[in-house]
């Protein structure tokens, strides 16, 4: 196992490339690999009922270390992910997020929002945020501290930060998790609950697990590919 090396800012540095050359893989190995993938991706789905049963914490960090090689602005991978698995915590979280979730569901969201949830059957009550084993909430980093201790932008934070998410639910459901992510409105609760600094905003708490065995989903259906895809 190689050595990682340690992350410094490169604000300002000059810029050094280096090779890169990775094995360009036989195309029917590449067409096998990226009909498998579409096949497993095809079965994920955002899972709102969760065992209590344990998951393995190195799956979670390896997930979190694949979301963390996404693209970032300037390369300054503007992103926390917070671990919490304390059912202390949890509890608190959930507490705090059925609160804002209920202001929500009693007409803060307005008839249009409430109308496009009214299929998925999401109301204010959040008991995956308990019944998971685990939490991960991501946080964006806004700004960065200089040596200087002047703040220093980050770029394309939110585009940057939602490439890691995507990322991070891929990473979870071919390693055998389910997850969902959950945005309750605002989240300023979870900042002060997970002690985060000044310069971090909460983007998303994600419960991960496996289903339970009574689990049930909303009967959707995806949009095809001609749908989504436009070639020119």
């Amino acid at each position: 196992m190689s050595i990682p090396t340690q992350w410094t800012p490169t604000h300002g540095e000059p810029y050094r490339p280096v090779p890169y050359r990775p094995r360009r893989m036989p195309v029917q190995e590449s067409l096998a690999r990226a009909a498998e993938l579409r096949e497993r991706m095809d079965g994920r789905r955002t899972v709102r009922q969760f065992s209590a049963d344990p998951v393995p914490d190195q799956v979670v960090r390896d997930a979190i270390a694949c979301a963390a090689t996404a693209p970032s602005g300037a390369h300054q991978q503007p992103w926390t992910f917070v671990l919490v698995k304390d059912p202390g915590v949890r509890r608190r979280i959930r507490a705090a997020a059925e609160e804002e979730e209920q202001l929500s569901y009693a007409g803060r969201l307005g008839e249009e929002w409430l109308a496009a949830l009214r299929p998925l059957g999401t109301d204010e009550v959040k008991p995956h945020l308990t019944d998971a084993p685990a939490l991960i909430v991501v946080f964006q980093q806004r700004y960065w501290l200089g040596e200087d201790g002047e703040k220093r932008k980050h770029y394309y934070v939110d585009e940057s930060v939602g490439i890691a998410v995507g990322m991070l639910l891929s990473a979870l459901h071919l390693s055998g998790l389910a997850a969902l992510v959950h945005t309750p409105s605002p989240m300023r609760f979870l900042s002060e609950a997970l002690g985060r600094p000044v310069n971090e905003k909460a983007f998303a708490v994600i419960p991960v697990g496996y289903p339970s065995d009574d689990c049930r989903v909303p009967d959707l259906v995806r949009k095809s590919l001609d749908q989504v895809l436009v070639e020119v």
